[in-house]
């Protein structure tokens, strides 16, 4: 018989029998959402990893309500919020933020390790279809809902003095620059990607030398002359003092488990998104519109 600690998906009845509730009570808080699971060919499955963080969760009226993890695509807008907002709130809470890319944060968020996860999949036209067919392909996504940060400008970054020389795009490509990718999984990967696809061409044409983890590392190699071009986000080519070509104009959404909505961590966020002082912010960081900011985008139901 396998022992409660070697299961990946429990069943309703030994869901019943871990958290020593009736059978018929563990179905009702799954089609109420309260408990994690996902129907599969009609049967409820039970994540064993997020019925032991639901549990934790609810005792002692929520114990880890008091942190908030963010993790998934790399922004320094998002990143100067959590920071501020930590400064604001003090020692009470704890909020984190680490980029990993659009896909391993999704990954993580349906694995229970983190609360939020950030992504940009798709231009804003797209995003409706690109997004939400994205997270389906994740356990757990019935308790998803998807909420908008902002748009943001994707494109080519490089150094001022190769600028007049990308502003043809189909002549680019067969540029001998030295290119620096992301990760496989990331959203900015996922751009380049479609836009080499629209220049009849692909990412092993470009033979890249250096992948980047962020678009702070990417940019950072291409400063040092240690790349000549990427693909990344306006915001972080001005920071490094790079130029940059934009291409794309994206959607940068924030996705959570339906009850993580509520948490007051998340909720401070999204005000302070929309505050004028963060306007102010992101139009000095440049590439940014905040216009739509906390538009509910999707839900799995």
């Amino acid at each position: 018989m396998t022992e409660p600690s070697e299961l990946v998906y429990m069943s309703a009845k030994q869901v019943a029998e871990y958290l020593d509730l009736n059978e018929k009570k563990v179905y009702s808080m799954a089609n109420d959402r309260i408990l994690p699971a996902t129907k599969v060919t009609g049967k409820w499955l039970f994540p064993k990893i997020l019925i032991d963080r639901w549990v934790m969760d609810s005792c002692h009226s929520g114990m880890l309500s008091d942190r908030m993890h963010i993790t998934g695509s790399d922004d320094p807008l998002l990143s100067m919020l959590v920071a501020r907002l930590m400064s604001k709130i003090g020692k009470s809470d704890l909020i984190s933020y680490s980029s990993t890319g659009s896909r391993m944060g999704l990954d993580l968020l349906s694995r229970g390790y983190a609360d939020v996860c950030t992504l940009h999949w798709g231009n804003v036209e797209e995003r409706n279809i690109r997004h939400p067919a994205l997270l389906k392909g994740y356990p757990n996504h019935q308790q998803w809902v998807m909420v908008h940060g902002y748009t943001r400008q994707q494109g080519l970054m490089m150094r001022s003095e190769m600028h007049h020389r990308c502003q043809e795009e189909d002549k680019v490509v067969g540029l001998p620059w030295r290119w620096v990718g992301r990760q496989a999984g990331a959203g900015s990967q996922q751009h380049l990607e479609h836009w080499l696809i629209k220049q009849g061409a692909s990412i092993e044409q470009l033979n890249p030398q250096i992948t980047a983890y962020s678009e702070r590392e990417l940019a950072g190699f291409i400063a040092r002359n240690e790349a000549d071009i990427g693909f990344g986000c306006q915001s972080v080519a001005l920071e490094s003092g790079l130029s940059f070509v934009p291409l794309v104009t994206e959607s940068f959404d924030f996705v959570m488990p339906q009850g993580i909505y509520f948490r007051r961590q998340l909720q401070a966020l999204f005000e302070m998104l929309a505050s004028t002082q963060t306007r102010q912010l992101a139009a000095q960081l440049g590439g940014y519109d905040l216009s739509q900011c906390g538009q509910m985008l999707w839900t799995a139901h």
